[in-house]
């Protein structure tokens, strides 16, 4: 039987920090119950990092972030959206780094770039935007004490989607976990092209409940050997 790490990377979402995707849902709780660590990481451009309003800034983003890691091997990480989107990348550039990883509110859109002008428009204008998702995004980047500017630079970097092929070099056990209401509509094609993937579906949660869902939560501790 795999042995349950004793450290565990939390990776967080889009707009959130360390604190808001993981202390403040019972992340970190949970782990510290379990004898598990979880390194306080903030992605470029959120909460402690420094908050640079250039877009050329994050062109090296991956790269920042895996040098953030802790420098134990192999690693078991999690990550949350654009979190995830990162922890993904790094995998596959870095296959013998990681043991596990789990990617909660991540699916198909790992294959596509995506038109971020709806949500950079909501982030650098002070009026919250008719648009639902990106009026979310416009609250949360304030809630969290973010920079919004910063934020909209992080999301206009350039970004590039993964092909099929690499994802079908990482042979480490990956978790999937979806919300059936997360506005990413389908994990089927990343699921089927991982060697060693598992999903989870989470009944009537959206994106952003998806960290704090008690079957989000639990999931991913019995995927760690947690519990």
């Amino acid at each position: 039987m795999t042995q349950a790490p004793s450290s565990l990377v939390l990776l967080h979402g889009f707009a959130s920090t360390f604190d808001h995707n993981w202390r403040q849902t019972g992340w970190v709780d949970i782990l510290a119950d379990f004898g598990c660590e979880a390194p306080e990481i903030d992605l470029p451009g959120h909460g402690s990092s420094a908050r640079l309003t250039d877009p050329l800034a994050y062109t090296d983003l991956e790269a920042e972030v895996y040098e953030a890691l802790p420098t134990q091997s192999p690693l078991a990480a999690v990550g949350f959206s654009a979190g995830a989107d990162l922890l993904l990348h790094m995998a596959v550039a870095h296959p013998q780094r990681f043991d596990k990883i789990a990617l909660l509110g991540l699916g198909d859109n790992v294959f596509e770039t995506g038109d971020t002008s709806l949500f950079v428009d909501a982030l650098e204008n002070d009026a919250e935007p008719e648009d639902v998702q990106a009026r979310l995004f416009h609250r949360l980047a304030r809630s969290t004490g973010n920079d919004p500017v910063a934020l909209s630079a992080f999301m206009r970097r350039t970004r590039h989607p993964l092909r099929e092929e690499e994802l079908a070099s990482l042979t480490c056990p990956v978790l999937v976990v979806l919300g059936d209401r997360d506005m990413v509509k389908s994990a089927d094609r990343l699921v089927a092209t991982l060697p060693s993937a598992t999903l989870v579906t989470l009944a009537g949660v959206d994106h952003f409940a998806t960290p704090s869902d008690f079957g989000a939560i639990d999931a991913t501790m019995r995927f760690f050997g947690l519990g």
